[in-house]
């Protein structure tokens, strides 16, 4: 079984051991008092996993508890693992940033953007600009998540089928030709708005590799990572290893959500770049370490030093941050002083964001409360997985930064 363990002295790595141990005992009282079920985090320094803890039970009600080999639902974990696959077929040439969508994806051609009115009777205007790779790669593109209810288009999607899910039996072209055939929120590159994008990303993957994002993600990423735990559907055999999931309600409590935990048991109709994936910890340790090692890991290259440098810089205009160029989210903290890179939030100016970290900071999580940042200029990556919808209910990822990087000290 692949393992998290702890693989040195954390005083060597310039961890203190008895500020680290401050993070459990913190997250601990989240499950005590019944707000998570449980957790698996990791901390690694240069390369050596320092600090491993969980606690608590993969399933409160069934009292399995978190073991190393759990399987949770990374849900948007899965965008930066798809805009390495995508990168890595920029890097062979197979396409410029750019390069607009429809010379790829035929729906996008004539894109309209929405001007006022309502779901039913919008008004439009033609596109000042094409959907762009690069704006696929940084939310840029106007597209939209139905489950945001902040704009008439978010409807659009909702009463297209686009909430939570998708269409029964859509695979993901037909998906794509759906969202291409909706008005835009806005001309592609003058704002940010978390979207859809990456799910088109995964499609145009697959367009100009001729092979499915599920083949694609296991033949050039988890394969050669080693990443045997982590795919679109659970096999029957491991679905014992999985997470239950829960809703977190108001009064903090938790309640089950078997029907969205079961939607990985079967291999999906639509494999979902945006939040498909199932996967362990152990795995995407492996992922931040191939990011953290500038895309190498244990010999084996997937992306070039300076792509991952381009990948993790702000690229929003005028290094703009989130909080002044995007849509109004719900996020569990505000987007001051941090910008998005080609697949991942950036830290730009740590001062803004009011937490400790580092200026070129890389990160993002998932809608379960899953967790990952990689921290260059400390070599630092962290982990955290638990499974609790929606992931702003609770301040977990500020929490975890403020406390892993009081843990520092050389």
């Amino acid at each position: 079984m692949a393992k998290l363990a702890v693989e040195a002295d954390p005083a060597e790595l310039g961890l203190d051991p008895g500020r680290l141990a401050r993070i459990d005992r913190h997250f601990q009282a989240y499950v005590d008092d019944g707000r998570l079920p449980g957790y698996l985090l990791a901390v690694t320094r240069g390369g050596c996993i320092a600090y491993v803890a969980s606690y608590g039970r993969r399933d409160v009600e069934a009292g399995s508890p978190v073991e190393d080999d759990t399987i949770y639902r990374i849900y948007s974990m899965t965008k930066p693992i798809t805009s390495v696959a995508a990168m890595m077929l920029y890097e062979e040439g197979a396409f410029a940033l750019k390069d607009p969508v429809a010379d790829y994806i035929g729906a996008f051609a004539d894109q309209r953007v929405y001007t006022r009115g309502n779901p039913f009777l919008p008004a439009t205007a033609p596109a000042t600009e094409p959907v762009r790779i690069w704006h696929l790669l940084t939310h840029t593109s106007g597209l939209t998540y139905g489950f945001h209810y902040a704009n008439p288009v978010d409807a659009m999607y909702r009463n297209a089928g686009f909430e939570l899910g998708t269409p029964p039996g859509m695979d993901l072209a037909g998906a794509v030709d759906a969202w291409a055939s909706m008005p835009l929120l806005f001309n592609p590159g003058e704002e940010w708005n978390y979207s859809v994008s990456t799910d088109v990303l995964g499609r145009l993957v697959e367009v100009v590799s001729g092979q499915s994002l599920d083949r694609v993600f296991a033949e050039r990423i988890f394969g050669p990572l080693g990443m045997a735990d982590t795919g679109f559907s659970i096999p029957e055999a491991d679905h014992e290893r999985q997470a239950a999931l829960y809703w977190a309600t108001p009064a903090n409590q938790l309640q089950r959500a078997d029907a969205a935990r079961d939607e990985v048991r079967t291999p999906p109709a639509l494999l979902s770049g945006g939040g498909g994936l199932a996967g362990t910890a152990y795995d995407y340790h492996r992922f931040t370490q191939m990011l953290l090692n500038g895309g190498e890991l244990d010999g084996v290259r997937l992306l070039s030093d300076r792509t991952v440098d381009y990948m993790t810089i702000n690229h929003l205009p005028g290094d703009a941050d989130i909080e002044e160029f995007g849509r109004p989210l719900f996020p569990e903290d505000t987007y001051e002083g941090v910008g998005f890179g080609l697949g991942f939030s950036v830290v730009i100016d740590p001062a803004a964001t009011k937490t400790l970290g580092s200026p070129g900071l890389f990160a993002w999580g998932g809608a379960a409360s899953t967790a990952f940042w990689v921290d260059p200029l400390e070599e630092l990556t962290t982990l955290f997985f638990t499974q609790v919808i929606p992931s702003n209910q609770y301040p977990i990822r500020t929490e975890l930064q403020q406390l892993v990087y009081q843990a520092l000290v050389d």
